[in-house]
């Protein structure tokens, strides 16, 4: 039992010591640098609904096939085979059904470039409808879900002159949503998402605009334009788009008239504005990807041409635009970056990293917050046994809304509502019990032993 003790002691020190140094407001690589077997194309990044990080991408050590993997707490697992697409898919998507069912949309080389979903079953890779059934080939794909569970996808559509489609699965087959081939000319770079009414909105770059931002949504009999067509001062690339917990349309793009800089515009109900000042990135952003936490703070995660395309993550405070931790968070070059938010509120960045082949990485941020809460509210946020091994009481001075438990990988292994619980299943170790409150969240150290 001293022996025990002694690791777990050890053990506590150890978490100390990377929360007050080298995790202390930074970028933490999420398990290995590089994870994947060989070179990672079109990363993209989702996360379960318990909380496990996901990544579909290209996988050359595969024959270029779709893999799938997920962070177990401890390493990077493949979820179902590895390369399990009939080809090569570009444009990989992945997003999660309510039930908690990870799909991936792609442009599928193995059905003329056509659409393909796949769904993991809880044991394989299975289609969604047929393979490859969009009309023609497909570009630019973007996959999301209305509340009914139906999945949609939104591409380019060759056989409808490069047009934007939208489809949906019905349970049967892919249908269209409204006209197919609804733009009004040619659309790339198309972003998909649904508002709080369940209404599909399409962010894409329009050529009978003069290649600027447009958005439509589809109102349940027509797609109609959100705000005015051609909205962004010029041409808008690498347009990525979200909605605020409050229903607001967000797009995040590459500005070209401001020296091809990250500029993000909201709809606020009447017209479109700009959030905070145009083209805020140091230099020209690629490959980039919004995402909103829940107190509504839009995030972009771009490919940071100022700073030798490596990595960068920055968030608007409210005032500005400010960088998430240092700019340039990648060991070397990026590229395929994908941000997508914890339940924690931890923002996750995948990327192809050049620096480590061409391989996938993820790495999260770790919010200076929770750490300083936790040094300043010890005395009145109170575990009790600690160590412990069975039934532990949690004592606080607050209204306890919730309770997250998470290992030492900040992988959540436990949540409560109640204030004493067991943690008899847990394995021996050191955890960081996050507790939710009217006034904040609070975290304490428990030891398992």
């Amino acid at each position: 039992m001293n022996i025990i003790i002694h690791q777990a002691a050890m053990a506590v020190a150890l978490l100390l010591t990377s929360i007050t140094t080298s995790t202390f407001a930074q970028w933490q690589t999420v398990g290995l640098g590089g994870f994947s077997a060989g070179a990672a194309y079109s990363t993209s990044l989702a996360f379960s609904g318990t909380g496990e990080p996901y990544v579909a991408y290209r996988d050359n050590a595969n024959s270029s096939k779709a893999t799938v993997m997920k962070f177990d707490g401890s390493s990077w697992v493949t979820v179902g085979s590895v390369g399990f697409s009939a080809g090569m898919p570009n444009y990989v998507c992945l997003a999660f059904s309510s039930i908690g069912e990870p799909y991936i949309a792609y442009q599928d080389w193995g059905n003329s470039m056509k659409t393909t979903v796949m769904k993991f079953d809880g044991t394989s890779w299975v289609g969604v409808g047929i393979a490859g059934f969009s009309a023609e080939s497909a570009y630019f794909v973007s996959l999301a879900f209305n509340s009914n569970d139906e999945p949609h996808v939104a591409y380019q559509d060759w056989g409808n002159s490069n047009k934007a489609t939208v489809m949906k699965f019905d349970g049967t087959s892919w249908i269209a949503v409204g006209m197919a081939g609804f733009s009004t000319s040619v659309a790339a770079n198309i972003s998909l998402a649904f508002n709080n009414n369940d209404e599909p909105y399409v962010a894409y770059e329009d050529a009978s605009n003069s290649g600027k931002a447009t958005v439509s949504k589809f109102d349940g009999t027509d797609w109609v334009y959100v705000g005015s067509a051609g909205f962004s001062a010029g041409l808008a690339e690498y347009i990525s788009l979200t909605f605020s917990g409050s229903g607001d349309p967000y797009i995040a793009y590459q500005d070209n008239p401001n020296s091809y800089k990250a500029t993000v515009m909201k709809f606020d109900g009447t017209e479109w504005i700009y959030v905070g000042a145009t083209g805020f990135s140091a230099g020209a952003a690629e490959n980039i990807s919004l995402a909103i936490n829940s107190s509504g703070a839009p995030y972009v995660a771009y490919r940071d041409a100022a700073n030798s395309y490596k990595a960068t993550v920055m968030k608007f405070d409210g005032t500005t635009w400010v960088n998430v931790g240092t700019a340039g968070i990648s060991t070397g070059e990026s590229s395929s970056t994908s941000l997508a938010f914890r339940s924690t509120d931890e923002p996750y960045v995948a990327y192809r990293d050049i620096a480590n082949s061409n391989k996938a990485t993820v790495m999260k941020f770790l919010n200076t917050t929770g750490t300083n809460q936790w040094i300043k509210d010890d005395e009145k946020l109170k575990i009790y046994p600690n160590p412990a091994n069975s039934i532990v009481t949690i004592q606080c001075d607050a209204t306890i809304n919730a309770i997250n438990i998470y290992n030492a990988m900040g992988a959540l292994v436990q949540n409560e509502m109640r204030n004493s619980f067991s943690i008899e299943h847990l394995p021996v170790g050191v955890y960081l019990v996050h507790v939710k409150t009217q006034n904040g969240t609070r975290v304490q150290k428990l030891v398992k032993q």
